[in-house]
């Protein structure tokens, strides 16, 4: 199972709101969050940037834990959303029929908005592998791996055998074990871990 995540590319100015009149008290919130691409493995972060008081300082971490279990239940593709800043900006409330619960979920309306508009793109777990082969299956180890779409990132010789490290998505490693083990005559090694994320090409992601 690979675990795919989601994040968007372009900064975007969102809007969640959630209003409902139902006889008696009704709920209200709004919320205007500026989203942001951060870098790879920075995570997520969110700032109030409200002045004026626009929202009540109650309603600001509402929307917060709004955004961030949206982002758990994933994007467009329903994958975790990640590596995102979230900044309030503005919003508005009533006296009345506003809440924690209503601006807990101007916070999620927010995220799906900027998900939407925010040129998401679908993740991948990139793995860092080292594969140890015998000089005279050197060829075949990196045409495999080139084949994985994999990046050869090194070789040098160790103790009489040739290393060979690239990176390689974990999509393209499955059945590598047996594969190897054929086509070197059981002869190869390799080890794998995780690197990092990547986004996943755009003609593998109209597959999936």
């Amino acid at each position: 199972q690979v675990a795919y995540r989601e994040t968007i590319t372009v900064p975007v100015r969102a809007e969640g709101r959630h209003v409902r009149q139902s006889g008696g008290k009704g709920q209200y919130g709004h919320c205007v969050v500026e989203f942001e691409p951060q870098e790879r493995g920075v995570g997520y972060e969110f700032v109030d940037k409200v002045v004026g008081g626009s929202i009540p300082r109650e309603y600001i971490q509402p929307i917060n834990q709004g955004i961030q279990e949206s982002m758990l239940t994933g994007g467009q593709a329903g994958y975790p959303v990640v590596d995102l800043k979230a900044s309030v900006v503005d919003g508005s409330y009533h006296d009345v029929d506003s809440s924690e619960m209503a601006f807990k979920i101007a916070g999620s309306l927010a995220l799906k908005d900027a998900i939407r508009r925010g040129k998401s793109v679908i993740l991948e777990p990139i793995m860092a592998v080292e594969v140890t082969t015998p000089d005279e299956y050197m060829g075949d180890v990196i045409g495999d791996l080139n084949s994985r779409r994999g990046q050869i990132q090194g070789m040098e010789t160790r103790a009489g055998a040739q290393v060979v490290r690239a990176n390689v998505p974990l999509a393209a490693m499955f059945g590598y074990a047996t594969d190897l083990r054929s086509s070197t005559q059981g002869r190869a090694v390799y080890s794998m871990q995780m690197d990092h994320y990547a986004p996943v090409p755009s003609n593998i992601a109209d597959e999936m």
